[in-house]
């Protein structure tokens, strides 16, 4: 038994980091003939960025690709019998995949998608917490990176909160932890830029520039 379960674990490894780093932020532009998001913005292959480059429709359905990769990386493990610590090791494996694809050169977005869709799967109560604190950062601040760190950071919380409270595995604590460090370490250079007043917002303005055009919003 123990033997499948480290078997498990180690599909689930290999699984979510290979169904996280499909690039749909190249392949949807790609299909319709657009350009590659990773020429323009920020760079990133990521929702936002996709719609620099293709508008907000086809960014929107690749970002619901982005989140439907880790939700089927999680639901092969379950499928396979898998419990607790294989469906986290799938989950976070999809998060470093989309962010370090091995099929752009390392190369992605910055996890925040595919995280979303882990959660759908091992703990949709975790969206009713984070959903308002995102929408309701991005409309104060008008910064999309603002909102994927508070939101990340809510989540984890409430994950670790919930963990600590009720009989979950402590695989959980490891979830509640490890999500929003991947977020927060992928945005290292968001951080860098919102703790300088440089960040740029969803409106193409910098963050303390009174309104001088700065390209569009990181993501």
């Amino acid at each position: 038994m123990q033997n499948l379960d480290l078997g498990r674990v180690a599909f689930a490894l290999v699984a979510g980091y290979l169904l996280g780093g499909i690039p749909f932020g190249i392949l949807v532009p790609r299909l319709i003939g657009g350009p590659d998001p990773r020429t323009i913005g920020s760079g990133r292959t990521g929702g936002a960025n996709v719609s620099r480059a293709v508008g907000f429709r086809w960014a929107a359905v690749s970002g619901l690709l982005d989140v439907a990769k880790a939700c089927v990386a999680v639901l092969l493990v379950v499928a396979l019998g898998g419990g607790a610590v294989p469906q986290v090791v799938a989950a976070l494996a999809a998060i470093v995949g989309h962010s370090r694809s091995p099929f752009i050169g390392l190369h992605g977005g910055r996890g925040v998608a595919p995280a979303t869709g882990g959660a759908i799967i091992i703990a949709p109560i975790i969206l009713a917490a984070i959903f308002p604190v995102f929408v309701f950062t991005i409309l104060l601040t008008r910064v999309s990176s603002l909102g994927s760190l508070s939101a990340s950071l809510i989540g984890g919380i409430v994950m670790i909160a919930l963990a600590a409270v009720t009989p979950l595995a402590p695989i959980y604590f490891v979830y509640g932890a490890g999500v929003p460090l991947l977020i927060w370490l992928f945005h290292l250079d968001n951080i860098g830029r919102l703790l300088r007043g440089k960040e740029r917002r969803i409106d193409g303005r910098a963050q303390a520039e009174n309104g001088t055009a700065n390209g569009p919003a990181e993501s």
